[in-house]
């Protein structure tokens, strides 16, 4: 058995969910994709995949194996090129997590400078709002915004998100401003749900929590809209401050009520295969690390323009 393409095979059938997919990417039939995996798994003495007659999923020990085999390939990848007389010069695929937003607005930019310096390398960003596996779905580096559980990531930190709530000057100075939570129960109000009408929001104050029932005059599932509509002076908004930092910054919107928010939420950049990891996947972990930093707008102390809160 060729364990180099026996190793490449078992990665295409678990990073495409299927033998068949593998076997279009491979430029393979089915059946021999099939076999070379099947060959593997007798060599290993253990089950890589649950197969079922319309899914294919790695098992535990298929997981863990497929960790260590990408970093085999990256391996033999990065020592052939140095033998070719690459120099050091970074080159394969590097894949890249974050949600939908903050991928938009911050960890696009930041790949695209990446790629400007190492043109070499071939990327592929994937912006979802859910938590992804990196194991599993074959992820090299994601940026998350919560605290983090998982103790086999190495993560660094780059910023902090708050939960805020907005207005634009000209809804205040119409409207008023809030000065305690109740007082929106007499405010129009701008409610982003991805499913049904939020009918209350919550605000802890020590050892206190606040509820107030809203009327939203506009609901939606879309974050952008609800910003806009707040920006447009149409009532109050909640939203994560990475979301609104720019208006805010502008002074298209006003924070309010900071003392009533909750605690803030950390920004890391994680990935699983820590010092082992290729060295395109190091390098552009150092630069996120470093442009991310440097933005302001992930910095609770500079975030924000003055304003009255």
């Amino acid at each position: 058995m060729d364990r180099l393409d026996a190793f490449s095979t078992f990665v295409a059938v678990a990073e495409t969910g299927g033998f068949a997919a593998a076997a279009r990417k491979l430029g393979r039939s089915p059946a021999a994709v099939t076999r070379t995996v099947a060959a593997l798994e007798d060599d290993l003495a253990t089950r890589l995949f649950r197969r079922t007659t319309r899914v294919v999923t790695l098992t535990e020990a298929g997981a863990r194996f497929l960790a260590d085999v990408k970093r085999i390939l990256a391996d033999v990848d990065e020592s052939s090129a140095s033998v070719r007389g690459a120099d050091g010069t970074l080159r394969g695929s590097l894949v890249v997590t974050a949600s939908v937003m903050f991928g938009t607005l911050y960890v696009s930019k930041v790949l695209l400078g990446f790629l400007e310096r190492h043109p070499e390398v071939r990327a592929r960003a994937l912006l979802l709002d859910r938590v992804v596996d990196l194991v599993v779905e074959g992820i090299d580096v994601a940026i998350r915004i919560a605290h983090l559980t998982d103790s086999s990531l190495r993560a660094a930190k780059v910023g902090t998100v708050r939960r805020v709530l907005c207005a634009s000057p000209a809804y205040l100075a119409a409207h008023g401003r809030p000065k305690d939570p109740r007082d929106l129960a007499s405010h129009a109000t701008i409610a982003f749900s991805p499913t049904a009408a939020a009918r209350d929001w919550s605000f802890p104050r020590k050892r206190r929590t606040f509820r107030v029932a809203i009327e939203p005059v506009l609901v939606t599932n879309n974050t952008e809209t609800t910003i806009a509509a707040a920006v447009a002076g149409h009532g109050v908004a909640r939203a994560l401050s990475y979301q609104v930092a720019s208006e805010v910054r502008a002074g298209k919107l006003e924070v309010l009520l900071a003392e009533y928010e909750p605690p803030p939420v950390p920004i890391h950049v994680v990935h699983a295969a820590g010092a082992t990891a290729p060295a395109r996947v190091r390098a552009f972990v150092d630069y996120a690390v470093d442009r991310l930093r440097r933005d302001p707008r992930l910095d609770p102390e500079r975030w924000t323009a003055p304003n009255h809160t």
